[in-house]
């Protein structure tokens, strides 16, 4: 490196130094001190006129040291990384930006960080050092084939980035070259071998059925860390779906099942390392060279139109189940929700009817404790009634025999004074008024104004006698009714 810039700088020197003494600024010191003769001089001015030869020597002398420049000395862009080699054999990595001397060598640009892109709008081949292109490598769709023999046309992009160690870097570029061999010979190779390889690991329907991320996942690992090394079986498995006839479809329970109830399916099973128990590997060879994989992605897989159709059939046919099994709940949620208002009813009337048996066994309690409380009433009204009446007839006992001692004494009495004067006083009052009445009787009496009949006393014609008789006959039937004596006792 020393060797070369002593060299360039030795010649920019001298090209300096010689335009300026075309130009006669270390001529004219030269003749101030008196080391040119006067004829030499003469004979330097002949020819060409001075202005015009200064001029010429001048334009040489620029142009000697434009080309010299742009052979010794190269402008380093950013983004890049640049292979130097000079004239004297040495070689070396500028990863710097700006002006870089390679003194009259070769120098390759190669990118940071290559794309290799597999699309259907730019496939216009390798460019690796063409700042235009859209990518290092665009390539078309490459065609790849699932697990389940399903062909398709991947889109896919990868970012490969360079190694910028020294030792690490001219390794890389001896084996290689050129970005374009690189390209080429390793990484497009690598790019198209791992796409491939990570659909065989998984059939178009895993893919289509939510593994597309699964897809990408492997795809970037296997670019990074290598190739998983497998081996593909086919496999007979028990069939999750039991295949049934459909004899009688209004019994579903009863319907017989066919065929062995297996299924073939292809596995591929990752070979493992029998002292780590890890997954084997191929390794990628570009990362021998500090090639690293900065990013992966796979923007778009377009299967054949075969498997498009079926995928179509598949979709209408799982849109027509999940019909059926909308219609199906729906049915379902009608059933319950008939079940529902049946059950609703059904305890609303259960309600009401334990609403209804609440108020009459309510009221039939109550009218229990009606009767129960009139009873007692009733109760408590007869033993105040029995305990009255024991009351009363203790009363009418005392005034039972009050009476019966009020009696026993007046009859006492009485018998005392009947004894005494013989009823005197009360067979008077009786005889006045026994007397009184026939009196009364014969005031009162009808008398006839004419009398027909004999006077002898035969026929009864009303007159004084006959009443006076009548009068007397009573009196004496009342008096023995009384039973006393009209007569008088004498006293002895």
């Amino acid at each position: 490196m020393f060797v070369e810039t002593l060299i360039a700088v030795t010649l920019i020197i001298a090209g300096a130094a010689a335009w300026l003494w075309r130009r006669g600024v270390f001529r004219r010191n030269y003749d101030e001190t008196g080391g040119q003769s006067g004829s030499r001089r003469s004979s330097a001015a002949g020819g060409f006129p001075a202005g015009l030869r200064n001029g010429i020597v001048a334009l040489v002398a620029l142009s000697l040291i434009a080309v010299t420049f742009n052979q010794v000395f190269f402008y380093a862009e950013p983004g890049y990384i640049y292979h130097v080699r000079t004239i004297t054999g040495n070689e070396r990595v500028v990863d710097g930006v700006g002006y870089s001397m390679h003194l009259f060598g070769r120098v390759n640009a190669w990118k940071k960080a290559m794309t290799v892109l597999a699309d259907d709008t730019t496939a216009d081949g390798v460019n690796a050092e063409n700042e235009n292109s859209t990518a290092a490598a665009s390539l078309p769709p490459l065609n790849i084939m699932f697990l389940d023999q399903v062909d398709a046309d991947a889109m896919a992009a990868v970012r490969f980035r360079l190694p910028t160690e020294s030792t690490t870097f001219l390794t890389m570029a001896h084996e290689y070259r050129t970005p374009e061999n690189l390209l080429r010979v390793a990484l497009i190779p690598s790019f198209q071998e791992t796409l491939q390889a990570t659909a065989s690991l998984m059939s178009a329907e895993d893919y289509y059925s939510g593994g597309r991320t699964e897809f990408i996942n492997e795809f970037e690992n296997q670019m990074q860390n290598g190739v998983y090394i497998v081996k593909r079986k086919e496999v007979l498995r028990d069939s999750i779906k039991r295949q049934t006839s459909e004899a009688d479809a209004s019994n579903p329970d009863v319907q017989d099942e066919f065929g062995d109830q297996q299924k073939t399916v292809f596995v591929v099973e990752k070979l493992l390392n029998v002292e780590t128990g890890l997954p084997l590997r191929k390794e990628q060879k570009f990362t021998l060279y500090g090639i690293t994989v900065h990013e992966a992605r796979v923007t778009n897989m377009k299967p054949n139109a075969k498997f498009v159709g079926r995928m179509e059939q598949k979709q209408e046919a799982s849109a027509m189940r999940a019909i059926a099994r909308e219609q199906k709940v729906q049915e379902e949620e009608q059933r319950l929700l008939a079940i529902a208002r049946g059950d609703r009813e059904v305890a609303e009337r259960q309600a009401a009817m334990k609403v209804e048996q609440i108020e009459a066994t309510t009221k039939a309690e109550t009218r229990k404790k009606e009767t129960l409380i009139e009873a007692e009433r009733r109760k408590q009204e007869a033993e105040i009634q029995e305990q009255t009446a024991k009351i009363l007839l203790s009363k009418a006992k005392v005034d039972a025999e009050a009476v019966k001692v009020a009696a026993d004494a007046e009859s006492y009495r009485k018998a005392k004074i009947l004894s005494a004067d013989n009823a005197l006083a009360q067979k008077l009052d009786a005889e006045i008024e026994i007397q009184g009445i026939w009196a009364d009787a014969f005031a009162k009496r009808a008398v006839p104004q004419n009398v027909f009949g004999a006077g002898d006393g035969g026929t009864p014609v009303g007159s004084d006698m006959e009443v006076k008789n009548f009068m007397q006959l009573m009196t004496l039937d009342a008096a023995k009714r009384l039973n006393y004596e009209r007569s008088l006792q004498t006293s002895e």
